[in-house]
């Protein structure tokens, strides 16, 4: 219990780390990201807080979506928007652009290993993660749609109120996938299976427990 909650929180600040590298590199960051500096910039409220707060509406919609947080999900919502801030606070804005696109693929990585520490830990989802897997359970749809129709949304909102799209938002959405497909093994727990919280989900006939899912690394 002890190494998975040290991995979860690890996980988490080095989740809002990478958050921070992307942000700074300024060619582009994930849609939701996108649609947080989007609300940032006109409220005049910090990422971080704005992090949070759109994480709390996203927990909001898992009430009828019948979606269950576990304490991983709870800490996710609260601390990832604080460590981006900390990333964000250490590392300067105006850099060169070949500094910029270092941050950025070291942001990418550091997101991806951040994705396999908080989900190989096994404390519930992300809340964006759970609105997925909710959206696909209620809906029957295929998890690439929901997911498709999620960041396309997100992104869609962020772009319009100012948010940064760019060559780093495709490269995300291209390179996100694999890079988490290989992390997630890696720091992976071994559960009793008594304790394994993909256990409902199998006899639900969603995902093996020997197949974790890596659907969407989002926060």
């Amino acid at each position: 219990m002890t190494r998975r909650l040290a991995q979860l929180l690890i996980g988490l600040f080095l989740y809002g780390l990478g958050i921070a590298l992307i942000v700074r590199g300024e060619i582009g960051v994930a849609p939701w990201d996108v649609l947080t500096q989007g609300i940032s910039g006109r409220t005049g409220l910090g990422f971080g807080l704005v992090t949070i707060l759109i994480s709390g509406v996203v927990l909001l919609i898992w009430i009828p979506l019948r979606q269950k947080p576990g304490v991983g999900t709870v800490l996710n919502a609260l601390l990832v928007g604080p460590a981006a801030d900390v990333g964000l606070w250490l590392i300067p804005t105006g850099l060169d652009l070949w500094v910029r696109i270092l941050l950025f693929a070291a942001g990418l990585l550091v997101l991806a290993i951040a994705t396999g520490l908080y989900i190989g830990a096994h404390f519930g989802p992300g809340p964006r993660d759970g609105l997925m897997t909710g959206l696909h359970k209620r809906t029957g749809w295929r998890i690439w749609i929901v997911r498709t129709g999620i960041e396309v949304t997100v992104l869609s909102i962020g772009w319009v109120l100012g948010g940064n799209v760019g060559i780093g938002t495709v490269l995300f959405a291209v390179l996100v996938g694999p890079l988490c497909h290989w992390t997630i093994p890696i720091f992976a727990i071994t559960l009793p299976p008594a304790d394994d919280p993909r256990l409902e989900e199998t006899l639900e006939g969603s995902v093996p427990p020997s197949e974790p899912s890596i659907d969407s690394p989002a926060n």
